[in-house]
């Protein structure tokens, strides 16, 4: 007995001191285990993930007829589970093979529709759809009275409608619309029905491309120069090109609101299709054999031709050969027909441009482009609607007498917008000469609506005299958009209507033939943006008609204040940024704050262009996605876009001296915010997005004014997009310094602060491929820098679904808790 006490008082003895190694064992099998565990998404902290998950309030459009507005409900955020459904990358799409549309990374759910009248009254909420439905492509008829979309099934896109009077949806096709290389359908001009880009009937099953190789997949040059951007999601091997067949292969089909749907001409790989404004012809554009690795679909072999509602070819606008040997610059263009459409006011014009110059713009040449019209029945020669001195960007067709042509030259930033008589081509006047930069001086644009066969022409006045000009009508205080009447002939304006001091409220559209009656968003500093009619003839409160009343979808931030700040650079150059500072924050009782300064660099020709500087005091803001101003919530003041002008001078390029001016306005940022005794110097993150995620980089690599960066969805090493990037139209062979220089891949050694990036596992912006994060966190890693390396599984460029966005937001705030936060307790 005495034994056995002692044996186990001994016993006793070696537990007690055996516990602190048995606990420190304990701990390291523990963290061990944590180590080999499987990271899983973590929720962003309190208030942010409570944002993430509130309903947005509703979009709004508005009929063609006016008497209509279409709310469409949707969610904030797809799960993961949405973006993990199948996704297909071929020839610069991402498709979900499993309805024939667009992958989940690239389309907004809708979840409902309801129609508000514009005299008022409550919404009525579409009835008929199935439980849970999702819902794309909403699309106005042209008569006002219905709409028009597409349903997603387990088994592919349906066809619906929804008639504006019962507000009651029907289907009108089976699963089997092809939306893989666009809205998969459009309506016919007078409203009857649709034409549909279906599945082809009897179609099989996806070709296996699972089966080992036949052979190695080759590519050769012959000497022929092809510089091609850093294209995205092309076809690599035959398999792809076999799964490109099936998928875009699709039949035009008429599918009428009441009748028998029936098929037109034969199916094939169609990219676009278009019927005329008087329903007689179909402008499509078919790509053909054989397909390239190099470049996306839009630059395929095709066939650009006319056929009439049988399917029978009645024109052929072009045969387009392979064009992967576009030169580099921005205002490069394919040589050939290209942009090809029908004029809106007619019943079947084609008209296309042709570049004069051989599609280079380094070729010498006194007209760049010639745009050109011919009409029904296609016999005659074509006529020369413009030369232009640009590149073409577009026209706004108004009647017959009367169009707008709009040019631009990427190297200069310059635009123009040329009066045309279309029954009169040839000789045009100049309505517009400006630099596209110059916010404060922008005129606007002239007002589009749709007419009776859905085609968007050019609103005028009652009489007819004059056109309807819209703007954002930026100042130094705040953009204050306007409503203006041009006269055409005097080339002078009539203000009609301008946003009021301290709000923001734009045009959706007019009621009346005059424009004195208005739908309107309007929102200000406080208020939401939400719907309204305004009368600009009534007196008073009769003037406005509330017709929707949206809440506020954070109110957790409705305390924040937010500043624009102003200051200037070294050389003169003047800078702003918005500052935001967290709700309930006191400067004398608080001291300064950890900042965050999240920016995108710009590039500029002209440096009073690039000082301009506008204030949004009149703007309800509100952030949503992976917006870094979630981080307000958090205790972090944010310094807002300050601006990061990159300005060409006497003939040099901007990147020439990126780094030297990039730093410059980093510098003067910083000492703004430290002067203004909200921030201390020490503890200041530089953090973006995309290019932004390339200038912290380089602020990292190149000064010592952050304690860290945060990088997201970035490209670091310029060598791997050798033939331009963002504004630099030079090739890596043409300014190799400058991409050196101007890559912080190359000074990953230079980098001494730590950093945290973020990367789209699916990024599918050109330049940005994940290699670009994994690279430069190998070169980080390799030189001994402190980084984290954070990979978001099926994102693309922006990340989209709820896990991903709140798991960004957690890395995003728990980085800057760690290297910012510690120092205010020391």
């Amino acid at each position: 007995m005495h034994r056995l006490i002692l044996r186990s008082a001994v016993s006793a003895l070696v537990l007690m001191t055996a516990a602190p190694v048995l606990a420190q064992v304990s701990a390291q099998t523990q963290a061990s285990a944590q180590a080999s565990a499987p990271p899983v998404y973590q929720q962003p902290p309190q208030p942010i993930a409570q944002i993430l998950d509130s309903k947005p309030n509703p979009s709004a459009s508005l009929s063609p007829d006016r008497r209509t507005v279409l709310l469409q409900e949707r969610t904030n955020l797809p799960s993961i589970a949405e973006l993990s459904e199948p996704m297909l990358r071929l020839a610069g799409y991402r498709i979900n093979p499993q309805n024939n549309g667009p992958a989940n990374s690239r389309v907004s759910w809708l979840t409902g529709l309801s129609f508000q009248g514009v005299d008022g009254g409550a919404a009525r909420p579409v009835t008929g759809l199935p439980a849970g439905a999702r819902l794309t492509g909403v699309s106005w008829a042209p008569t006002g009275k219905a709409v028009a979309f597409l349903l997603n099934t387990p088994t592919g896109l349906e066809l619906w409608t929804a008639d504006v009077a019962a507000a009651q949806a029907r289907r009108l096709t089976g699963p089997t619309v092809n939306a893989a290389a666009g809205s998969g359908y459009s309506w016919l001009p007078d409203g009857s029905g649709l034409l549909v880009q279906a599945v082809p009937a009897g179609r099989r099953a996806a070709p296996d491309v699972t089966r080992p190789p036949s052979g190695p997949t080759v590519a050769e040059t012959g000497g022929r120069a092809a510089p091609v951007r850093t294209y995205q999601d092309l076809l690599t091997n035959a398999g792809d090109e076999a799964l490109f067949d099936h998928y875009f292969t699709s039949q035009l089909t008429v599918v009428p609101l009441n009748g028998r749907a029936r098929t037109v001409g034969q199916p094939g790989v169609i990219l676009g299709a278009s019927v005329s404004p008087d329903g007689r012809f179909i402008l499509q554009t078919r790509a053909k054999k054989p397909y390239s690795y190099v470049v996306p679909a839009g630059l395929f072999p095709a066939e650009v031709i006319v056929v009439d509602m049988n399917g029978r070819e009645a024109h052929r606008v072009a045969d387009l050969p392979l064009r992967d040997n576009v030169p580099t610059p921005f205002d490069a263009v394919a040589p050939g027909p290209r942009s090809a459409q029908w004029r809106a006011d007619a019943d079947a014009t084609l008209v296309w441009v042709e570049a004069q110059d051989g599609g280079d713009p380094r070729n010498a040449a006194e007209v760049r482009d010639r745009v050109f019209m011919l009409p029904a029945p296609f016999n005659d020669r074509p006529r020369v609607l413009l030369d232009l001195k640009e590149r073409y960007e577009g026209v706004n067709w108004g009647r017959a007498d009367t169009a707008i042509v709009n040019s631009s030259w990427f190297n200069t930033r310059h635009e123009t917008r040329t009066l045309v008589d279309p029954s009169n081509p040839g000789a045009g006047r100049v309505l517009v000469d400006r630099n596209y930069q110059d916010r404060y001086n922008d005129p606007g644009s002239v007002v589009v609506e749709p007419n009776a066969r859905g085609r968007s022409v050019i609103r005028f006045n009652a009489d007819g005299t004059k056109v309807f000009v819209e703007g954002d009508g930026a100042t130094r205080e705040g953009e204050y958009p306007f409503l203006d009447l041009l006269d055409l002939k005097t080339g002078e304006s009539q203000r009609v209507w301008r946003s009021a001091q301290g709000e923001y409220e734009t045009v959706v559209g007019m009621l009346d033939e005059s424009g004195r009656k208005l739908i309107t968003y309007r929102e200000s500093r406080t208020d939401p943006a939400n719907l309204r009619v305004r009368d600009l003839d009534a007196q008073g409160d009769a003037q406005v008609t509330a017709l929707t009343r949206f809440p506020d979808p954070a109110p957790q931030l409705a305390g924040v204040s937010r500043q624009l700040i102003t200051y200037k650079r070294d050389d003169g150059v003047e800078l702003s940024g918005t500052l935001y500072l967290p709700a309930g924050y006191d400067k004398d009782r608080d001291g300064p704050l950890p900042l965050l300064m999240w920016a995108y660099p710009a590039e500029f020709t002209d440096a009073s262009v690039a000082g301009q500087v506008v204030d949004t005091e009149n703007r309800f803001v509100r952030p949503s996605g992976s917006s870094h101003l979630f981080l307000l919530t958090q205790g972090y003041a944010i310094l807002d876009n300050p601006t990061m002008p990159i300005i060409g001078r006497d003939g040099a390029e901007p990147n020439d001296t990126y780094i030297e001016q990039l730093s410059a306005s980093a510098k003067a940022a910083v000492d703004a915010v430290v002067a203004l005794g909200v921030a201390d110097r020490d503890r200041i993150a530089v953090g973006g997005h995309s290019y932004g995620a390339f200038m912290t980089a380089n602020l990292l690599a190149h000064t010592d004014l952050f304690k860290t960066g945060i990088a997201r969805s970035g490209a670091y090493n310029r060598t791997l997009t050798p033939f331009g990037f963002q504004a630099e139209q030079r090739t890596y062979w043409e300014a190799t310094d400058t991409y050196n220089e101007m890559s912080p891949f190359t000074f990953a050694n230079k980098v001494n602060e730590p950093i945290l990036l973020i990367h789209g596992g699916a990024d599918d912006n050109s330049g940005t491929f994940p290699v670009q994060s994994e690279r430069f966190y190998a070169a980080l890693k390799g030189n001994g820098a402190t980084a984290r390396y954070v990979v978001l599984p099926l994102e693309a460029h922006g990340y989209r679904a709820r896990e991903s966005v709140g798991h960004a937001l957690y890395e995003m705030t728990a980085w800057l808790d760690r290297w910012m936060k510690p120092a205010k307790a020391q």
